[in-house]
């Protein structure tokens, strides 16, 4: 269905908008979708575990704004900002993962709490004001829509995005780790009574949520030139809406990445359509949560008592 859906909307975005069925378009509406899909891998896989990461933004955040301040104006060398930024991020996931499973705390809180925490270093970093600088040239190019690839026509930051559902989707359909998160998604106690770690496991996943949410943060550094404290704030539910409308379910071990990648084209398509038709970011928030209210009913809810046994 939302493959469907996806090439219903772009038949209506081609014959509603001009130019919006053009390659440039196309190559824009892919790169953005490559942007949100990258933030939602973590996402999927702490859906998947029967959790939820509302920290993305404020890890966006974080990425963004310390590796402007880091290379443009400190002058850092590159792999060394991108390190800090990758520790940082596997340490706080980490940290938050382990407090929402070993204490029973609800990620909502836990998560919400994370990201203003982030975002809050990431402002006392940078003096609260949006970084702007000289940043390589080269990441800029990874997410210029009119940037190729070895020669090829494409951006890299969607061969980067294609490179990375194969890994992910490989990592959880073909390593006994991805077996494990499925396990722990489904059935928590008898996973434990399986000898899995699923606090372990809820570290790792979270882990991995901030580390591509810290990715993208770096990326919309060089898509824009500067670092914006606000750059994640439309990633609060466009990312969680991106698992969900995918067919990812909210009840945990239902689902892929490959499910997300196609909520991604979904998503981005639609919100193109709505900038293109003049709705404004309230209104796409309010079309978000409708589209969640909707989707949630139809795959969100348990299994009947007979299909789990």
């Amino acid at each position: 269905m939302q493959l469907i859906a996806a090439c219903a909307l772009f038949a209506y975005g081609a014959a509603s908008l001009t130019g919006f069925a053009s390659l440039a378009s196309i190559k824009t509406l892919l790169v953005l979708a490559s942007l949100l899909g990258i933030s939602a891998i973590g996402q999927t896989i702490v859906i998947l575990l029967g959790g939820f990461d509302l920290a993305v933004p404020g890890f966006i955040a974080l990425g963004n704004l310390v590796i402007a301040q880091l290379v443009a104006n400190d002058h850092w060398p590159f792999v060394a900002a991108l390190a800090l930024l990758l520790a940082i991020a596997i340490v706080a996931g980490g940290l938050t993962g382990f407090l929402c499973n070993h204490f029973q705390a609800q990620p909502l809180i836990v998560t919400l709490g994370t990201g203003s925490i982030a975002v809050g270093v990431a402002l006392v970093w940078t003096g609260g004001v949006t970084v702007s600088g000289t940043l390589p040239s080269w990441l800029s190019r990874l997410t210029s829509p009119v940037a190729g690839t070895a020669g090829i026509g494409i951006p890299p930051v969607i061969v980067i995005w294609a490179l990375a559902a194969v890994v992910v989707s490989l990592f959880l359909h073909r390593t006994i780790t991805g077996k494990r998160i499925y396990a722990a998604g489904a059935n928590p106690v008898a996973a434990r009574h399986a000898l899995v770690g699923v606090t372990r496991l809820w570290a790792v996943g979270f882990a991995i949520s901030a580390v591509s949410a810290v990715v993208v943060g770096v990326l919309l550094a060089g898509f824009s030139g500067a670092g914006d404290p606000n750059v994640g704030n439309n990633y609060l539910f466009i990312s969680l809406s991106a698992v969900i409308v995918g067919g990812t379910s909210l009840i945990g071990a239902r689902g892929d990445y490959w499910c997300t990648v196609v909520g991604a084209l979904l998503l981005t398509e639609l919100q193109s359509i709505l900038i293109g038709h003049g709705f404004d970011q309230a209104d796409q928030q309010i079309l978000y949560g409708v589209v969640i209210l909707l989707v949630v009913p139809a795959y969100g809810r348990d299994r009947r008592a007979g299909d789990r046994v």
